[in-house]
Formats: C-alpha cells, structure tokens, sequence
C-alpha cells in the first residue's frame, strides 16, 4: 500500500499508483480531501498537457501546490486522468 504523507497526516494511500518519471500518482479517490484545498495555479507539459493544482493543508500549515493532476490529459498521458500526484515535501512510502 503507497502513502503519501505530508505533517504526520496520510493524504493518499492506494495499491493502484502509476509512476512517472519520478512522480506517483495516485487514484483522485484515494485522497483525503479533508487535506486538499484548489489551487489556482496552472502549468502546461509538453507531453502531458495542463496541469492543475491543489495545495495541502493539515493543522493551519498550508502546502501550496503540492499536488498536481492533469484534468484533461493528452492522448500520450491517458493513463494519468484523475490521478493525483505531489511533491513539495510530501512523502511517498512504497
């Protein structure tokens, strides 16, 4: 089972992960979304297309952006539509 942790709180934790490159994304269901707040922030892949944001808040610390997800991935990157994956600080355990 995969974690992701962020401030002593699991903010995933799924069997069903996907690696990219160095990323691991996460099934959207798998995410506790007690922790997850949208972020306004966008950024564009050449290969994976628009990337949107969430920042991470656990006990009035905020993680801003930490995790990313591609809502309408290009055809390359089909395999990570409502996946979620993060950085940032947040730790994956295997």
């Amino acid at each position: 089972m995969a974690k992701a942790i962020w401030n002593g709180r699991v903010i995933a934790e799924s069997e069903d992960i996907i690696q990219v490159v160095d990323a691991y994304y996460f099934p959207k269901e798998s995410i506790n979304m007690e922790y997850i707040k949208p972020s306004k922030a966008k950024t564009y892949c050449f290969w994976k297309g628009e990337a949107s944001y969430y920042d991470i808040i656990v006990d009035d610390k905020i993680n801003q952006n930490a995790a990313w997800y591609y809502p309408d991935p290009s055809p390359m990157a089909e395999n990570i539509r409502d996946k979620v994956a993060f950085w940032k600080g947040v730790e994956v355990k295997l």
